[in-house]
């Protein structure tokens, strides 16, 4: 995978940040980034600092880092790149998980198919929730295939080494940037047999979450490194697990996703699989498919849904009241 044009390159290689400007044009197109992302962070977190002073915040982080904010005294910069990071990376690399496995029904709809028996077994004509997942493993081991089939970060985050190291003869300095290259490992086929072949009975028996798989000192039995190895993994695994298995499971009891009949051959178009975009963060190249309601009912009551989660929100989409599972005391500042 290509990361060349891109302002990726100068977090998976600091040394790159040394060479001038004018010899590194992505240092610009880097710098244009940050000031767009700082703009967006600094906004969202200085409404929750007004919102707290006017007593109209809802309990989130950013509430949270402003009271912090007051007894550790770190700047408003600090604390809006360290909440809108959380936001990014919880939103995005979700969303990209989600698109790939949508390309992967396309290609392999059998798996779809099975899913859906599994679903209509289970659900029958209301939509799956969370209660339903110890009752819904075939969806589970869909979450998991989806994770190692389509990572999104396909190289990781950068760690650095907290002492000297050697590996197969390499000496590895203290402080020296070591990236995983979560692509390889998740389409190794000594760990994963015919590796892009989406097969979610690989887990089938697998009832780890992401966290308990990460935590498991036999590293033959992690299911994936999305969320990282080592101390600074994701803390967000449990949310990330969550939201996938829910959102994989009502697409799959909502929609059928067929393929493309194309014009030329008559035949439907199977995606490539191995087509993404470049970047840190990759997803599959734009690819066509048909998304159909599996019955008029089930379309009723995805419409039904989104109404009931849209009154929930005022016009800037924010709640209007915090949901009862989600309260807690937002102490006076």
């Amino acid at each position: 995978m290509s990361l060349a044009q891109t302002a990726a390159l100068l977090d998976l290689v600091p040394a790159l940040r040394r060479i001038p400007d004018f010899l590194m044009p992505i240092k610009k197109e880097g710098h244009k980034i940050h000031e767009r992302e700082l703009s967006l962070f600094r906004r969202l977190y200085l409404a929750a600092k007004k919102g707290l002073e006017d007593g109209s915040a809802k309990p989130c982080v950013c509430v949270d880092l402003v009271k912090l904010q007051k007894e550790e005294g770190f700047s408003d910069t600090f604390a809006s790149y360290l909440s809108g990071s959380l936001l990014q990376a919880g939103s995005e690399t979700t969303a990209s998980i989600l698109i790939g496995f949508v390309q992967a029904m396309v290609i392999f709809p059998d798996v779809a198919k099975t899913a859906q028996g599994e679903l209509d077994r289970v659900c029958e004509n209301r939509l799956p929730s969370l209660d339903d997942m110890p009752d819904l493993s075939y969806i589970h081991a869909c979450m998991k295939e989806s994770l190692r089939w389509m990572p999104g970060f396909m190289l990781g985050i950068p760690h650095a080494t907290a002492q000297h190291d050697s590996y197969l003869g390499y000496h590895i300095p203290k402080g020296t940037t070591v990236i995983i290259n979560v692509w390889a490992i998740h389409n190794d086929p000594k760990r994963h047999s015919s590796p892009r072949q989406f097969d979610p009975m690989r887990y089938i028996n697998d009832q780890q979450t992401s966290i308990e798989a990460a935590n498991n000192p036999d590293p033959t039995r992690r299911d994936h490194y999305v969320f990282g190895a080592g101390r600074r993994r994701c803390q967000g695994m449990h949310i990330a697990d969550r939201s996938l298995f829910l959102a994989i499971a009502r697409l799959l009891w909502a929609f059928d996703f067929d393929r493309v009949v194309s014009s030329e051959t008559g035949r439907g178009i199977i995606p490539d699989a191995d087509d993404v975009t470049e970047g840190i963060m990759s997803i599959p190249s734009p690819f066509p498919v048909r998304i159909v309601p599996r019955s008029t009912k089930r379309a009723e009551a995805v419409s039904s849904a989104w109404s009931q989660a849209s009154d929930l929100l005022d016009e800037h989409e924010q709640w209007k009241a915090v949901p009862e599972d989600l309260l807690w005391t937002i102490s006076e500042s």
